[in-house]
């Protein structure tokens, strides 16, 4: 595969530089500072494979819920579309909780068997989670478990991209997933996290002339302020931006992998389409489907939408940058 971090998501139109950052006048303090980019060749013969995916986008939100369906308990998390990778940590965190805290589901201990349908970012991270809570007897089931949207995402941390919605709780609600995905990203980006020490990165992320409030949430508590930057592309073009720093950016297809080694011998890994629940003989299923959710339950909410990927041959990078277009 072509070097992950050599990539371009165009529905953000997200480019790869080489930073090199300078101040005009140490003696000036008050100039703005500007900051030296390569751009990259984007050329044809400089394109690599052109990858087009589809994304769960639900109305509303994702759908994080519990629910009693033909005797069994159904837990959901699906539907998080661009926000997937940034919420998914978090999101895992919050459905097993929603689980473990349900009063009516009874008798539910650490050798209860778990059964996780899909095998993308979502219910890797599920699995995950439940692992590391102790959890015995975990199954994944999927069709597919190789060349998924989660392989084939930008990946930028961006907790709220897609995601519409005017209720308060819900925002506060996802405002403490993405906290949590957040900090788990930032152990992996600082070598501290206990399993992964690789597939995380921070780098700067910058946009056109405005903050996203998508990042200035985090700002003071995980993340630094973001800063007004000159950006010279050294072929007499520049441009006026905004630069947050210490941002995220997760290498997806290297992190698929890593879960799915750390998970192997802890979870029952099934490859099987699954068209009803009542094909799980399990009594708990967490739903991680995507956009098999649409038929596993009749969710008119959930829509699919296109991503697209191109990665470059070749960019002499040293340190890979996003830069957004608004």
């Amino acid at each position: 595969m072509l070097k992950h971090c050599h990539r371009i998501f165009l529905i953000f139109l997200a480019l790869c530089l080489t930073q090199l950052a300078f101040i005009v006048s140490a003696d000036e303090p008050s100039e703005i500072e500007i900051r030296k980019m390569t751009p990259p060749k984007l050329s044809e013969s400089n394109l690599g494979q052109k990858i087009l995916c589809y994304r769960p986008v639900r109305k509303g939100g994702p759908k994080m819920a519990i629910e009693s369906i033909d005797s069994k308990w159904v837990v959901h998390n699906y539907g998080h579309g661009g926000g997937g990778w940034s919420l998914g940590p978090g999101s895992a965190n919050y459905v097993v909780s929603l689980l473990e805290n349900t009063k009516e589901v009874h008798h539910l201990d650490k050798n209860t068997p778990i059964t996780i349908i899909g095998a993308g970012a979502l219910g890797l991270f599920t699995a995950y989670t439940l692992v590391d809570k102790g959890y015995q007897h975990v199954t994944i089931i999927a069709d597919k478990y190789e060349n998924l949207t989660s392989h084939n995402a930008g990946a930028i941390f961006s907790p709220a991209v897609g995601i519409k919605t005017e209720d308060q709780v819900f925002k506060d609600l996802l405002f403490k997933i993405g906290f949590d995905s957040l900090k788990f990203y930032q152990a992996i980006a600082s070598r501290q996290h206990p399993i992964f020490l690789d597939g995380v990165t921070q780098m700067p992320q910058y946009f056109q002339t405005q903050k996203t409030p998508d990042l200035d949430a985090y700002v003071g508590q995980l993340l630094s302020p973001a800063k007004n930057v000159i950006v010279d592309f050294g072929n007499g073009t520049t441009q006026a931006m905004v630069v947050y720093d210490d941002a995220i950016f997760i290498d997806t297809s290297k992190m698929m992998q890593l879960l799915k080694n750390h998970l192997k011998g802890k979870v029952n890994f099934v490859k099987r389409k699954v068209t009803s629940f009542s094909q799980i003989k399990d009594n708990i299923i967490i739903n991680c489907a995507g956009l098999g959710a649409k038929d596993l339950i009749a969710d008119e909410e959930l829509i699919s939408v296109q991503g697209h990927l191109i990665l470059l041959k070749s960019h002499a990078a040293i340190n890979a940058c996003r830069f957004h277009p608004r």
